[in-house]
């Protein structure tokens, strides 16, 4: 009975959040997130990105071995997306970011925050951190065809990153009102990224079906039992295995249909946009069970 009190604890925020934006959004159709998404990029993210890793005890090592560990699960959920698209002779490389790209920061950092606390938060942090620079680099990369690093000088949250890990290398103790300050930027954020997402999620609208249920597919079946071979392989316990897990299962990442809508075509961005909806409303489900699991065996 404690284990399910908890999975309520865990999930009914996250969902409650997402399910205000989704009702707003329907209630005003006009309503325009480009506000939320600006102070996210440039406020809310790298508050909690300095925040979650200066506060904690989250050591260089762990960082280092999470971004191993979320390279590696790209490269394999590449090759997964790549055998896939061929088979459906799709674009296989303008559709591949919504299959190797988790929603690790909208959904995912919150789950792990209400799963496993501060600690939670910080390795989720982590494995976002590194998401985000793929997203800047390999997805604007896929999306256009064209390789650029200015996209990634201009994200805020790198440098949040990079000031952050100087922090942890050194073991400096952040002082108590950038501690403060990071902290209520950083928790303000999370619900509003969370009330974003389903803002996003009442204006997209899903094509084609067959397709988007397949890419769908495998971004919440696949991805969490790539996430438990992960634990394993790695002998991920307790609360890493449990962040893995949880991270290894989210929906496609909403940011994939944002940079598909710049560089890509209608028809790309809309396929895009459906394979983030469908996956995420499919996430409602299965992550029940990925919380459950992770709380019960990585507790």
């Amino acid at each position: 009975m404690d284990l399910i009190a908890k999975l309520f604890e865990v999930l009914f925020p996250v969902f409650l959040t997402i399910g205000i934006g989704y009702w707003y959004g329907k209630k005003d159709p006009k309503f325009n997130t480009k506000f939320i998404t600006t102070f996210a990029g440039n406020f809310g993210l790298p508050a909690i990105i300095f925040y979650s890793l200066t506060t904690t005890n989250i050591s260089i090592e762990l960082f280092l071995r999470f971004s191993y560990y979320i390279t590696l699960y790209v490269l394999i959920f590449s090759i997964i997306g790549l055998i896939i698209l061929k088979i459906l002779n799709k674009d296989i490389y303008r559709l591949l970011p919504p299959l190797i790209l988790p929603n690790t920061g909208n959904m995912g950092m919150p789950l792990c925050l209400f799963a496993y606390g501060k600690i939670g938060l910080a390795i989720a942090t982590a494995v976002t951190a590194m998401i985000l620079v793929f997203h800047f680099s390999l997805n604007i990369l896929l999306s256009s065809k064209k390789f650029s690093i200015k996209p990634l000088l201009k994200c805020t949250p790198v440098y949040a990153l990079l000031v952050s890990l100087v922090f942890v290398y050194y073991e400096i103790p952040a002082p108590k009102f950038l501690e403060n300050a990071t902290f209520l930027i950083g928790y303000s954020t999370i619900f509003l990224v969370l009330m974003s997402l389903g803002v996003a999620l009442s204006k997209l609208k899903v094509f084609a079906v067959k397709e988007t249920l397949i890419y769908s597919f495998i971004r919440v079946i696949i991805g969490p039992i790539i996430g438990l071979a992960f634990v394993k392989f790695f002998n991920l316990s307790g609360v890493e295995a449990g962040v893995m897990f949880i991270q290894a299962s989210m929906p496609s990442a909403v940011l994939t249909f944002l940079i598909s809508e710049i560089y890509s075509s209608k028809k790309i961005s809309n396929s895009i946009a459906s394979t983030v909806a469908l996956s995420t409303f499919m996430s409602f489900f299965t992550l029940i069970v990925v919380v459950f699991i992770a709380l019960k065996y990585f507790n």
